[in-house]
């Protein structure tokens, strides 16, 4: 006995529904020539109605790939039943369809996955020239109302997987913003372009295909960079200009980069690490705002605003502010300048925390005790204005859970903290030191010089938190 299923595909791409065709649902043994006649009619049926609708979403993902892929070998056999379908080739994956269409995206004809970056040169991508200062919307972050609404997101990301389920090649990159597998956010990138995964893919660490499809909270961008100018109107955002923007949901883990969004790598990057902080986060990772400062064995964790870390550059491990604290070390949150050696760094010798006040109230070099840390980081003070956590980027973590999160690690791997005021006397500090800051032994204890510095802690925090 024989039973033959199909499936259809409705008019939303996320409600697949199964039928079974009367008529071949019991065949006797004894009459296989009729079997094998109706079973040869049956096919040549559905395979010319497949091939008349290749290019429809009304088919079913593996089936939308080009007709080249068609096995030549027979589809029936005499004494034996035998459906073949098309092989798996590059750019035709079953499995890689499944997953896009369960995105929204539904392949035209090919799909192309984590090519290298001579074959997507060879797909015709070019070096973008980068951008900076487009347009960032991120739904679901703390700190006043979003920039977009729920609404005006959900329609956005169906204009553009529906944008993308027209062109004919899709391009797709699988990554991870943190290079500590253990405390990372998996992402996985679906353009339209292969420009788009040629950029990012030198700002995503690399990790298996199988992690990503098989983790449980992965993060999707999409680049739509074929999309049109008009698209930020249509959902009621406004007009974007004409090179794109940015558009993130924390709720939905996703990012959409419209237009050359992709080139801008500082507002992608911020979007990026607003949607894994949550993921990090539940994994027992401490995303920070943070810099690695390493020069041999000793590796120091530095807060410090753009202006301080000018000549620290030669022993920073990326300008970027990002890293991930977990119990394994510490790792960039992307991929660096010194990507080719060791990721994953060992736990921080000590943390320094860079200040700026010119009024006197700090002084030049101080040790701080790990409550007198977590005070400073969860209010910053940075010429007359104070920064929670350092961060200026979007965030959905709350600045008090940050600092609690870093008092407990503070305690319990016993790091030494020290706070260095920048602004004092116009003095620039290099990194060799910090390096030699952190090796004396004469460092006294903080104390305030005066001035109204704690009433403005005091002010600002408007809660005392029992450090």
């Amino acid at each position: 006995k024989t039973l033959i299923v199909g499936f259809s595909f409705s008019q939303s791409p996320s409600l697949w529904t199964p039928f079974s065709w009367r008529g071949f649902c019991h065949f006797s043994a004894r009459k296989t020539k009729m079997r094998n006649l109706i079973l040869r009619r049956f096919i040549q049926t559905t395979s010319s109605s497949l091939s008349r609708s290749s290019t429809s979403r009304s088919t079913l993902p593996f089936l939308l790939s080009s007709r080249r892929n068609a096995v030549s070998s027979p589809l029936v056999e005499e004494e034996g039943e035998k459906v073949v379908f098309p092989r798996e080739s590059p750019g035709f994956s079953y499995g890689l369809n499944w997953a896009l269409a369960g995105k929204g995206v539904i392949v035209k004809d090919k799909a192309f996955q984590n090519l290298k970056s001579s074959e997507l040169q060879q797909k015709g991508a070019t070096v973008s020239e980068s951008l900076s200062g487009l347009p960032v919307h991120v739904r679901g972050i703390l700190g006043g109302a979003s920039a977009i609404s729920k609404a005006q997101y959900s329609k956005l990301l169906k204009q553009v997987t529906t944008h993308m389920s027209s062109v004919s090649d899709i391009f797709v990159h699988d990554g991870a913003v943190g290079s500590s597998p253990k405390f990372d956010a998996k992402v996985r990138l679906i353009s339209d372009g292969p420009s788009a995964v040629l950029k990012l893919s030198n700002v995503l660490w690399e990790t298996p295909t199988r992690a990503v499809s098989h983790d449980s909270c992965p993060l999707t961008v999409y680049a739509a960079t074929s999309i049109s100018e008009a698209v930020g109107d249509a959902v009621g955002l406004g007009d974007q200009g004409s090179n794109g923007f940015i558009a993130a949901d924390v709720e939905r883990s996703s990012l959409i980069l419209c237009g050359k969004a992709f080139a801008d790598i500082n507002g992608t990057k911020e979007a990026l690490a607003a949607l894994s902080g949550p993921v990090i986060s539940a994994r027992g990772g401490l995303p920070l705002a943070a810099r690695l400062l390493v020069s041999g064995d000793s590796v120091i964790l530095l807060f410090a605003p753009e202006n301080a870390i000018q000549n620290c550059a030669d022993l920073l491990v990326s300008a970027d502010a990002g890293v991930v604290l977990s119990p394994q070390g510490v790792a960039p949150l992307f991929q660096t300048k010194k990507s080719s050696g060791d990721n994953l760094y060992k736990m921080p010798s000590a943390v320094i925390l860079a200040t700026s006040d010119s009024s006197g109230s700090i002084p030049s070099v101080a040790k701080l005790s790990p409550g007198q840390a977590a005070y400073q980081f969860l209010a910053g003070y940075q010429n007359g204005e104070f920064v929670p956590a350092y961060a200026k980027g979007p965030s959905c973590i709350d600045a008090l859970d940050l600092a609690k999160a870093l008092l407990s690690k503070l305690k319990e791997h016993q790091i030494p903290t020290f706070l260095v005021n920048i602004g004092e006397g116009g003095k620039s500090v290099t990194g060799k030191d910090l390096l030699k800051l952190v090796g004396s032994a004469k460092v006294a204890p903080f104390e305030l010089k005066g001035g109204d510095l704690q009433g403005k802690y005091n002010a600002f925090l408007s809660v005392d938190e029992g450090w």
